[in-house]
């Protein structure tokens, strides 16, 4: 038995996966197109010019178009209307070639982004946000029609590295609409025994050292620290943190929620940052595409 010192965790490799799901997607558009003369069209709205919004777009829009999917690219000044961002949702809505539509966020302070997420058509949410979809997720027995990608990803490392879910004890630290809430919901669809920690738990570290299977989605640079981690656990870090760091030439480098180093010495399996959860977002999005263009173009 490898002394304490020596141990590392396995690092689950969340690019490589991606990679692996992105051919898996890229072989059935192929089929898709062979059968039904028809591909899986994604349209992506964004509002204004934010940077990281428009590097994560040009992401989404460059993935699109490796794997054989139809891209539509919907720019819009920061200072659009609301209804006219509304009207633009609706139009997509009724696009026969779009199977997804993606309105990056945040938006704008003017704009109410729950009203322009409900407007967004059920069968075309590959976002998975719509109140509908994550109520199906809250309910047993029911299945919305989409996951949301992150959270979604989140399951595809564990179950794709072989980690079990059932019956384990899993702690999700941070409870955002967006990763926290939905996470939550998956796990416990997949029968684990889920707690949740956020700002106003006491004494989180306690309940972190109890867990099985930790997802970290708090955005917090390194707040879990390797001592809060349980010997073997699998630890997926969704945080994505900027610290200043002089010895890089940006003047910064990116660390997750989770003090990976530390955490290496204790855990079963653990994602880096970057390079864990993030490809596996966009790969989900991708896959809940395909998802809905399935859904339409088989039934034609």
């Amino acid at each position: 038995m490898a002394s304490q010192s020596e141990h590392t965790a396995a690092i689950i490799d969340g690019k490589a996966i991606a990679q692996t799901i992105r051919s898996e997607i890229a072989a059935e558009v192929t089929q898709l197109s062979q059968k039904y003369g028809k591909v899986p069209g994604l349209a992506v709205v964004i509002v204004g010019n934010r940077k990281d919004s428009q590097s994560y777009v040009s992401m989404k829009r460059k993935a699109c178009f490796e794997l054989g999917i139809k891209s539509f690219d919907i720019d819009l000044p920061e200072q659009v209307a609301e209804t006219e961002l509304i009207s633009k949702v609706h139009e997509l809505n009724a696009h026969p070639e779009v199977h997804g539509i993606l309105v990056q966020l945040p938006l704008p302070k003017h704009i109410n982004e729950e009203k322009i997420l409900s407007e967004i058509s059920l069968e075309k949410d590959v976002d998975g946000f719509h109140p509908l979809n994550i109520g199906k997720l809250a309910m047993k027995g029911r299945d919305p029609l989409f996951l949301p990608c992150t959270p979604k990803g989140c399951l595809e490392l564990l179950s794709r590295s072989g980690v079990t879910v059932k019956g384990k004890k899993a702690v999700v630290v941070g409870r955002s609409n967006i990763v926290g809430l939905p996470v939550s919901l998956l796990l416990l669809k997949a029968d684990a025994t889920v707690t949740i920690v956020h700002s106003h738990t006491t004494n989180p570290e306690a309940i972190i050292r109890e867990a099985d299977i930790i997802i970290a989605a708090a955005g917090q640079a390194m707040m879990i620290k390797g001592s809060w981690i349980k010997p073997g656990a699998a630890v997926i870090d969704v945080g994505t943190n900027a610290i200043d760091d002089p010895s890089r030439k940006s003047g910064y480098r990116l660390v997750g929620d989770v003090d990976f180093k530390e955490a290496c010495k204790v855990a079963g399996w653990i994602t880096p940052v970057p390079g864990g959860v993030g490809p596996m977002t966009v790969a989900m999005l991708l896959k809940n595409t395909l998802e809905g263009a399935k859904r339409v173009i088989e039934k034609q």
